[in-house]
């Protein structure tokens, strides 16, 4: 679990501003509580639960070892996500129960048709920012 205010400070480090719409996937009951209750209160209100058809700005998949196939998780994750939106996959540190090597995600990324472009430390979990490349100009 973080304090209150470097939940605040790990908001700013996932670009999660008001009014955007968060989903959540992968809650379990290790999951950083404050840092889901500062989500909530960045955005006004509820995350979207994994049943919405809402477009979404940014997902949140909480993510360890023996979670599944990361790849299929994260095809699943962008189906809803709009054109500038953006996947955070958070793991629990190295030496953590659940651990996931950086080298997983890095792998599983552009199989799933993403890119990684940041990473945060997140408390007693670590975060990798993956987006949906920009789709190149028609050559003429």
């Amino acid at each position: 679990m973080v304090a209150a205010a470097d939940a605040q400070s790990y908001i700013q480090k996932l670009g999660i501003t008001q009014d955007m719409a968060v989903q959540e996937l992968g809650w379990d009951e290790d999951t950083d509580e404050d840092l889901r209750s500062a989500v909530e209160e960045v955005i006004g209100g509820e995350m979207v639960d994994e049943d919405s058809d809402e477009v979404i700005d940014v997902v949140l998949l909480w993510w360890r070892d023996g979670d599944g196939d990361l790849v299929d998780a994260l095809m699943d994750a962008i189906v809803p996500l709009n054109d500038e939106g953006f996947v955070w996959v958070l793991t629990p540190k190295t030496g953590q129960p659940g651990h996931v090597e950086p080298s997983e995600i890095a792998e599983s990324a552009p199989t799933a048709g993403l890119t990684q472009t940041s990473a945060a430390n997140l408390g007693s979990w670590s975060g990798s920012r993956l987006v949906q490349p920009k789709a190149r100009p028609a050559k003429r």
